[in-house]
């Protein structure tokens, strides 16, 4: 969240036509002994023209132009309480200034309230048209996301009550300041300020979020949820510790919320789980644009992210992943998923969250174990992508395992960084994406030859990069102290770096089932050198020299 400036002080009301920005704002105003200002009525004041007038003889352009330049100039001011026009928000110049200096808020209201409000309303240029139904539905469709991605708060206007609703408002603002002065007292006390990196994907890009006490900011989240509904997705070890506070906000903030809680561990990463999705979500009526929370690891990440692809053919959702594991690898990149009983994440699809917010607090919480399967992620970015940051990791890993806020802030900022970009170079795994599966394909048969859950994601990862890199050194892309240095990390680390004995031939079968593989062969991500990836197939010979080093 954008903390507004302290000396402007402003409210900014957002919403359609009709929301009743116009008749909440002067109330607000009056109660915050502030100053009120219609924006389109400082266009007419300034043009002496309608706003018809204008739409008219200057058309919508123009019009929106004197907008933009009425919300540049008023929202520089101080204590002010500002109702925008419905489309003030098209324009990013005028959302980012909105942002940046005052508390938004999106006065959301029905089709059918606002056609009541406006029926009989001639000044809204936009709704003389022989179907005003359908044209709001129209505008709705397209500036409800532009609402929320700006809003710090969402308030509902369907209640008679004006008063009631006022008072609500003035509350909840007063819990934002609360916030925020928590916040700032955190920051002046050298807690790091948030993190925000993008995913670009065109009209599929969006934000990773990283920092401290963010499930402590209810705006942060409501206004990545897209319609009036959310349902998170949790499970038996997250939802005591979580589940409360994230709901509560998104409540607070005006939504109706349905909660379902899965049973923990990735041996639950499966079908039957998919269904209890599924059955929740039709229990509650949730419709096309009810938005799915993914609230826990990378087993709840990747199961509700299929959930969303799937459900009603798509509908939105965003990660909250409370693991390391998660915040630097599965949550990002839009791979979602469930398992097989012969094949690791075999079933599922490309579909890209909303939002990745990633709240580095939640660590504090995390088992050791979990801790240390998460830095097999890290290791695995720097092992095959950059060897500056795995020199960086080598330097620092003492501070990760010990969970310094600094290293750990840092490790999933530069993983995002490394997986974003190669995600927006090949989305769907195409070619270049592979090389993401570094240490996996030996990874995926250790889960599957133990059963899934006997070792953690992480661990299976960590041991297979170091099977990975003694096989990379036999085909002589790497040397001998290369391997060490990748051994002695994944120990540091507190992961495995002996596989357990599947037998050979039960781990030939287990690697044959890869998503990677073609024409009925198996192909490795291999270094050449550390820092750099080689796709490519082996000896059989080779890798079973690799199988007999490896396993005990």
């Amino acid at each position: 969240m954008v903390v507004p400036h302290p000396k402007n002080n402003n409210i900014f009301l957002v919403g359609l036509m009709g929301a009743g920005k116009t008749t909440i704002g002067r109330l607000l105003a009056r109660k915050l002994n502030k100053r009120f200002v219609d924006s389109d009525h400082e266009i007419e004041a300034r043009t002496g023209a309608s706003i018809p007038w204008i739409f008219e003889i200057e058309g919508e352009a123009c019009f929106r132009r004197r907008e933009a330049d009425v919300i540049r100039d008023l929202s520089a001011q101080h204590d002010l309480v500002l109702a925008t026009g419905g489309g003030a928000v098209l324009n990013a110049a005028s959302r980012a200034l909105l942002a940046e200096r005052g508390t938004v808020v999106y006065l959301r209201a029905s089709i059918n309230s606002i056609l009541q409000r406006t029926a009989h309303d001639k000044n809204r240029p936009l709704l003389q048209t022989l179907d005003p139904r359908k044209k709001l539905e129209e505008l709705l469709a397209q500036r409800d996301p532009l609402y929320r991605e700006i809003a710090d708060l969402v308030i509902d206007t369907g209640r008679p009550n004006v008063q009631s609703m006022v008072q609500t408002i003035l509350d909840q603002i007063a819990a934002l300041e609360a916030a925020r002065a928590r916040r700032l007292a955190k920051t002046s006390m050298n807690e790091q300020a948030p993190i925000t990196l993008n995913v670009e994907l065109g009209d599929r890009s969006y934000p990773i979020v990283i920092g401290p006490h963010l499930l402590d900011d209810g705006a942060l989240l409501s206004r990545h949820i897209a319609g009036s509904k959310a349902a998170i997705v949790t499970n038996t070890t997250i939802a005591p510790l979580y589940l409360e506070r994230v709901a509560g906000h998104l409540r607070a903030a005006g939504l109706e919320v349905v909660e379902i809680v899965l049973p923990d561990g990735e041996e639950h990463k499966n079908w039957q789980s998919l269904n209890l999705v599924f059955d929740a979500l039709l229990a509650a009526k949730c419709d096309r644009k009810t938005t799915l929370v993914a609230l826990g690891g990378g087993v709840i990440g990747d199961l509700t992210g299929y959930a969303a692809a799937s459900y009603m053919r798509g509908v939105p959702f965003v990660q909250i992943p409370t693991t390391l594991l998660s915040q630097v690898d599965s949550s990002v990149g839009g791979k979602t998923g469930i398992n097989h009983p012969l094949g690791k994440n075999m079933i599922g699809a490309f579909y890209q969250p909303r939002a990745v917010l990633a709240d580095t607090s939640t660590l504090d919480t995390l088992p050791a174990r979990e801790l240390s399967a998460g830095l097999g992620e890290v290791i695995k970015h720097g092992a095959i992508l950059d060897a500056a940051y795995f020199e960086w990791i080598e330097q620092n890993i003492a501070k990760l395992v010990a969970r310094d806020p600094e290293a750990l802030a840092h490790a999933i900022a530069r993983s995002c960084e490394i997986k974003a970009d190669v995600v927006r170079k090949d989305e769907r795994e195409g070619g270049l994406r592979a090389v993401l599966n570094f240490g996996h394909t030996f990874g995926h048969a250790i889960e599957s030859g133990l059963g899934y859950g006997e070792w953690l994601h992480g661990e299976a990862v960590g041991c297979g990069m170091v099977m990975a890199a003694d096989l990379s050194a036999r085909l002589g892309l790497i040397d001998e102290a290369a391997v060490e240095r990748v051994r002695n990390l994944v120990r540091a680390a507190g992961l495995p770096t002996t596989a357990p004995d599947l037998g050979e031939q039960r781990w030939i079968e287990l690697m044959a089932v890869d998503k990677k593989n073609e024409g009925g062969e198996i192909r490795f991500i291999l270094l050449k050198p550390l820092g750099s990836p080689s796709i490519t197939t082996v000896p059989i010979d080779t890798l079973r020299a690799t199988l007999e080093a490896c396993t005990s």
